[in-house]
């Protein structure tokens, strides 16, 4: 009879390899996502592939390898024909046989998502799409625009209470802002901690504008189901803060081309003073 072996993996990682890297490459390998894979890395053995033959199992063994994993190969223990000795099997893990020891096995999604996520604002949680993240950003600035009209009103009156509640008002917008940010990097199937991004020098002024302009996945990812679909009321508000930021842009190439101008004007000034003194 024909011996035949299994794969058995326990979520151990071959050295200088991340969890989250192997998280995507088994993913890639077994064709699913990676919520999919979570399963794996318990620490419980898992068998994964049975019915290998000897050479099968160490190519088998060899992709797991390359995805950054460790396994190992173990004999099947051949099947008694014997009545008085067959017993029940443990439950067989998620991950069966394909026909084919390279086939990806058949494996659910580890969650069932529904069709689309819920909307939340004050929330790190769930996902939001490019229109609607602009939408929301002006929404805040505008909010944010009357609690400093407020808090400059408050001022006037009393220095401390006004500092106080300027003071709260920015800890707000910054909390709100990460919370809507978050959701549009979840969208795009990234981390929020991404966000951190915008205090880097240089990176910080182009990163905006990269969480603007990607799209999101187009269905469920590890952060949950896409987004409702986009009312007229977001496209309209997502169209008002993109004309807002196009008129700001011009108004500030326009203030230093005025500045360049002044500053070559006082220039060309100085100079031709001091050529008229030397002419003199």
């Amino acid at each position: 009879m024909a011996e035949h072996f299994k794969i058995v993996f326990e979520g151990q990682l071959r050295p200088g390899v991340e969890l989250e890297t192997a998280r995507l490459n088994l993913a890639q390998l077994f064709k699913t996502d990676v919520s999919g894979v979570d399963r794996l890395f318990t620490g419980n053995p898992v068998t994964i592939k049975r019915s290998l033959t000897r050479d099968d199992a160490q190519r088998y063994l060899a992709a797991l390898n390359d995805a950054g994993v460790e396994g190992r190969i173990e004999p099947e223990e051949p099947v008694s024909m014997r009545l008085e000795e067959v017993v029940e099997d443990a439950p067989r893990p998620a991950f069966e046989p394909a026909a084919s020891p390279y086939a990806p096995p058949r494996t659910p999604v580890a969650q069932d998502w529904p069709a689309v996520g819920e909307l939340k604002v004050f929330s790190i949680q769930g996902r939001i799409g490019r229109l609607r993240y602009l939408a929301w950003s002006l929404a805040l600035v505008g909010v944010a625009m009357l609690v400093a009209a407020l808090c400059v009103g408050v001022l006037s009156v009393s220095l401390v209470a006004g500092g106080l509640l300027g003071t709260v008002a920015l800890v707000a917008f910054v909390v709100v802002s990460i919370q809507i940010g978050a959701q549009r990097l979840h969208d795009a199937g990234w981390s929020a901690w991404l966000l951190l991004l915008n205090l880097v020098p240089v990176v910080g002024s182009f990163f905006p504008i990269v969480m603007m302009a990607v799209p999101g996945s187009t269905g469920p990812n590890q952060y949950g189901p896409p987004p409702p679909g986009n009312t007229s009321r977001v496209k309209v508000l997502a169209i008002l803060w993109l004309a807002v930021l196009a008129l700001a842009l011009v108004a500030g190439m326009m203030g230093g081309l005025e500045t360049v101008q002044e500053q070559v004007e006082a220039t060309t000034s100085e100079y031709e003073q001091a050529l008229n003194w030397r002419i003199a």
